[in-house]
């Protein structure tokens, strides 16, 4: 599965750089993440809880970055095993371009499933990713002081929106 993003988000490319790479920020920002631990400055181990339809797991894995250029992007490399219910590894190169006060945060990831997961089907899986991905952006964005989805959050004239350029999956 193949999947692909671009967001705009209204901080400087250093702010969201350091953003992506503070397994604090991070561990509040991925959704269901139980633990993130930086085993250096380019592995973390992490236990992330997942729904995905009728399968509920929890999953134990790692990250690796490679190919850094800071603050422009890196190769992420992940894997994780659910138990029964499967498991998931891929990669995603990530790039971050400036614009006009903005960061532009792209990825292409390419992903494998399987176990139990594998057989829901490629429709939930994708509509699924598509909503983590969401979620996480929404955080992000949060999370430097940007909107949040409750209106009683504080906004930041500093980081003031995150915006979906486009998000497009493919398998």
């Amino acid at each position: 599965m193949d999947i692909t993003g671009e967001y705009r988000i209204a901080a400087s490319r250093e702010i969201v750089w350091s953003a992506l790479n503070d397994p604090d920020v991070l561990r509040q920002c991925i959704p269901g993440c139980k633990e993130l631990e930086a085993k250096s400055p380019e592995e973390m181990d992490a236990k992330v809880a997942l729904k995905v339809g009728p399968v509920s797991a929890t999953f134990s894995g790692n990250v690796r970055l490679e190919d850094i250029v800071a603050p422009e992007g890196y190769t992420l490399i992940g894997q994780g095993n659910g138990g029964i219910a499967g498991f998931a590894k891929g990669r995603a190169l990530v790039r971050l371009a400036e614009a006009g006060g903005h960061t532009v945060l792209s990825y292409e990831a390419r992903a494998e499933i399987g176990g139990k997961l594998a057989s829901l089907g490629s429709r939930l899986i994708q509509s699924t990713s598509r909503k983590l991905a969401g979620q996480f952006f929404d955080s992000f964005a949060a999370h430097l002081g940007g909107k949040r989805a409750t209106a009683d959050a504080p906004v930041s004239a500093e980081v003031d929106d995150l915006e979906l350029i486009h998000h497009t999956q493919n398998t």
